[in-house]
């Protein structure tokens, strides 16, 4: 078994709630100081690909007892000026080149388009949400609209590659798992961050909650799509879901019930039917929610308990059932000395750590300004203290595959009457080429790959 399949093993067994020979080190779900680490600053790691890469690499080379890393994240500068996407300020641009991105949120859909976004999500993109998102994009069909939309594909592709070279990289030159594959927003996140935002969406608890509650069911078979685009075929890594409105003070307890959990729990359960784990990251405190994963099946979800979170209540209430993660908040990192750090790691280790079903982490990530000599004392203290059981036989496991296809699952869950996922079917297309000479199944083949792929650029563009 080389580095990279017992690192994999080992972070799958504590994720599946078995033992492993020790907790995996460094097995948070972002690792900010990652890209800082090699000298580089956030402006250069969001904008040139090569220095991403080395950035990723020397921290494998001067770390190599961390288990698994996911260092940059899906904010990447040449995408979002390739559109004049409006939605974020970037480092460099129109921040200081070590400042730290920003969100932009504003009311992209308006109050009463709830409808037609859901009777016409394609013509709702293209006329309401892109026009409001990207301002290189012109409704009147100009050339520099045309051009907007050329670069935009060509960019999100080269995204896509920087992706699996960054993934490819860790592997092979560094054997280095990453934490998950691929990705999706609950629901209520996506009406709440990226269309109305939070004063639109609080508003539209009490001024329209039926029509908010009908968008979140009916964006479920959306958002499983999305997140199996990314997702790992062989099901040996979980998929990724911030999760960003369902904690106070943005909901009460009631509110989350009514509003956020029926339509997140649907997607979560459909993903767990079709063989997968996912990795949720609680962003703030999910103290008063955080009991509702227990009704998900045992060990189906990694719970990544935020800064917030008190990590030893989380670990009451859900520990044994599913497997959490946090421990070491963003302030240790940042201002504590290595005896405080030391300290904090020894004592997670002791007193919650020996069971398994335990990733001490960050809370949801390794900050920027994480101090050098605290991350290495966290190290050596969970090298010192993190072990189970030395002579466990660690194995990279792939889960059978579900007996059901993705569409019977849906099924089973009422999702009979599904949304196209293509801009021109294929049959449109066939009628206007007419009679075909040869094999039409390539020809098919192809034109439905890259229609599926713009189907999923117009989604991109919310969040």
């Amino acid at each position: 078994m080389n580095d990279y399949e017992k690192r994999l093993a080992r972070y799958q067994a504590t994720c599946r709630l078995e033992t492993p020979d020790r907790l995996p080190i460094g097995a948070t779900g972002s690792n900010y100081y990652a890209e800082i680490y090699a000298g580089y600053s956030k402006q250069e790691t969001i904008y040139e690909s090569d220095k991403l890469i080395d950035a990723q690499v020397k921290f494998c080379e001067d770390f190599p007892e961390v288990d698994v890393l996911r260092a940059g994240g899906r904010v990447w500068g040449p995408l979002l000026d390739s559109v004049g996407a409006n939605f974020y300020k970037l480092p460099g641009k129109e921040l200081s080149p070590n400042t730290q991105f920003q969100y932009i949120e504003e009311e992209r859909m308006k109050a009463d388009e709830y409808d037609f976004f859901m009777d016409n999500p394609v013509e709702f993109f293209m006329d309401r949400i892109l026009p409001r998102t990207l301002d290189d994009y012109d409704r009147s069909g100009s050339t520099r609209s045309y051009i907007t939309f050329l670069k935009g594909g060509m960019a999100f592709m080269d995204k896509l590659k920087l992706n699996a070279q960054i993934a490819q990289t860790l592997e092979n030159k560094c054997g280095m798992p990453q934490p998950f594959k691929g990705g999706f927003l609950a629901p209520f996140d996506f009406l709440a961050d990226g269309l109305r935002g939070l004063n639109g969406i609080m508003m539209d608890l009490f001024r329209r909650p039926d029509k908010v509650k009908e968008a979140c069911d009916w964006l479920v078979p959306q958002t499983v799509r999305t997140a199996l685009m990314g997702a790992d075929p062989e099901r040996k890594f979980p998929i990724f879901v911030p999760l960003h409105r369902g904690n106070t003070p943005f909901l009460s307890p009631k509110q989350f019930e009514n509003f956020y959990w029926p339509s997140l729990k649907k997607t979560l359960q459909i993903l767990i039917d079709a063989g997968y784990q996912v990795r949720c990251y609680l962003e703030g405190d999910w103290s008063y929610n955080w009991h509702h994963f227990r009704e998900l099946p045992k060990g189906s979800v990694i719970c990544d308990i935020d800064n917030q979170g008190d990590i030893f209540k989380a670990y009451k209430d859900l520990g044994g059932h599913q497997c959490i993660a946090g421990g070491v908040h963003d302030n240790i990192f940042i201002l504590s000395s290595p005896e405080e750090v030391k300290e904090k790691v020894k004592t997670l280790c002791e007193k919650i750590g020996q069971d398994g079903g335990l990733l001490i982490t960050g809370g949801c990530a390794f900050p920027y300004d994480t101090k050098p000599e605290n991350f290495k004392a966290y190290i050596d203290t969970m090298k010192a203290y993190a072990t189970i059981d030395e002579n466990k036989k660690l194995e990279v496991k792939s889960p059978a595959p579900p007996s059901k296809d993705i569409k019977s699952i849906l099924a089973d869950y009422g999702y009979t009457n599904l949304d196209k996922t293509v801009i021109t079917p294929w049959e449109v297309k066939k009628e206007e080429i007419g009679d075909i000479l040869g094999d039409e199944e390539p020809i098919k083949n192809a034109w439905e790959k890259y229609e599926t792929i713009a189907y999923h650029w117009l989604w991109s563009w919310t969040w």
